[in-house]
């Protein structure tokens, strides 16, 4: 997902229960196919324990980026089955990596996750 996709899943038609923004909520709002799509294909890169542990690893990292190789023992799954999750959370948004030299590190997308996290809400904060 581009980072333009991730802007209009959060930008969407149809303001939330807040009245100020404009963060599409199933609860409280109306979706259009293009932010129902964008949030579908979120929540299913959630939707799977090993990815959903990247997440995690990801989040509770200090210094806010991990390299690959850094979550293969955590994970307790080989480098191939690591890399693949972490594209499928990449092509959904939720993460976004860096090359340094040949290795990669990886970050969460903050925003995208308040999305998600906005969209099954009908209120909500704004950090």
């Amino acid at each position: 997902m581009t980072d333009v996709a991730v802007q209009a899943c959060c930008s969407a038609p149809g303001t939330c229960s807040c009245g100020t923004c404009e963060c599409p909520s199933v609860l409280s709002s109306v979706l259009d196919n293009e932010t129902a799509t964008s949030l579908a294909a979120g929540f299913a890169a959630l939707a799977d324990p090993v990815r959903l542990r990247l997440v995690n690893l990801l989040a509770t990292t200090p210094d806010g980026g991990v390299c690959v190789c850094d979550l293969v023992g955590p994970l307790r799954k080989s480098q191939s089955t690591v890399s693949h999750h972490v594209k499928v959370l990449a092509d959904a948004g939720l993460i976004v990596g860096e090359r340094h030299g040949r290795m990669h590190s990886y970050r969460i997308v903050p925003e995208r996750l308040e999305a998600l996290r906005n969209a099954l809400s009908k209120e909500h904060t704004h950090a």
